[in-house]
């Protein structure tokens, strides 16, 4: 019979691969709580996919900020990863206001908002990329405050901003933008050609300038490394990746409004294996 830890892993398996190979090379008594901390991620990450308005995403990024405050629900008992979860909380002792935090943030991903900044953008992924990489690291370290706040800091903004410029196309098709408004600004973009699939000198300018700050980001996270504890670099293994994307986002023939870039899964897995123990020199 499958535990809620094992309903966790399924989820992160199907939506989250990344991680999930990620979690895999971690060591045996973690791995169930990163899965779990990783399925909540996915959880409210793909709520906009699930419904087809903004009020019912807000419902259900509700309940989860329920669930953690402390506020009874009949229905955790019928929900693995709610269960999973808080046992994760439980056991680790991870800040459940962190993790309310997290699901505040994914309010704006039901909206058609623009991105106003690049400072609001980077707030947005302290919030919903680099508190994951935080938490793992407290589930890595069994509960105790390890010292990474920086480096999840900046890991986060790298990963997250890498991870909205992959899926960039997906994103242009629902008119939604998380090109800050002020780097469009700054290249002159009219964001209505990104949503009518055009690609542009000034779009190109644009992502231009985001991968750069991804890079500037990883640089950061290199010099902050030394204050990493060894046991804490499963945290920050999904940014191996990172450099290998951005690397197909610059090939010639890549259209980032046609293709929805994706590594092959051995690919992924062999650069995983291979950055499993040295994640700092690989980035």
């Amino acid at each position: 019979m499958k535990t809620d830890f094992d309903h966790a892993a399924d989820l992160v398996r199907r939506y989250d691969k990344d991680r999930y190979l990620s979690a895999l090379l971690a060591p045996d008594d973690a791995r169930p709580g990163l899965m779990a901390l990783y399925a909540f991620s996915t959880e409210i990450a793909r709520i906009r996919e699930l419904v087809s308005e903004p009020l019912p995403g807000e419902v259900r990024l509700q309940w989860w900020r329920d669930l953690l405050e402390g506020t009874e629900h009949g229905a955790v008992a019928s929900n693995p990863v709610a269960n999973a979860l808080l046992q994760t909380v439980e056991r680790y002792r991870l800040p459940r206001q962190t993790l309310v935090a997290m699901t505040e943030a994914r309010i704006f991903d039901l909206y058609n908002d623009p991105m106003p900044s690049l400072n609001d953008l980077e707030g947005y992924a302290g919030e919903t990329v680099s508190s994951v990489m935080q938490l793992a690291c407290l589930v890595l370290n069994a509960g105790e405050e390890a010292g990474t706040s920086t480096a999840a800091g900046h890991a986060g903004v790298a990963y997250a901003v890498t991870g909205l410029i992959r899926a960039l196309p997906w994103h242009a098709s629902r008119q939604q933008m998380y090109l800050p408004s002020d780097v469009q600004a700054r290249h002159n973009l009219d964001p209505q050609t990104v949503f009518r699939g055009e690609m542009t000198p000034e779009l190109e300018a644009v992502l231009s300038e985001m991968r750069a700050h991804v890079r500037h980001h990883l640089g950061r996270v290199r010099k902050a490394a030394e204050d990493v504890p060894a046991k804490c670099n499963n945290a920050f293994l999904p940014l191996v990746l990172v450099e290998p994307y951005l690397k197909q986002m610059e090939r010639a023939d890549f259209n980032p409004l046609k293709n929805l870039l994706e590594l092959s899964q051995l690919k992924r897995q062999w650069l995983l294996w291979r950055g499993a123990g040295r994640i700092f020199q690989r980035i």
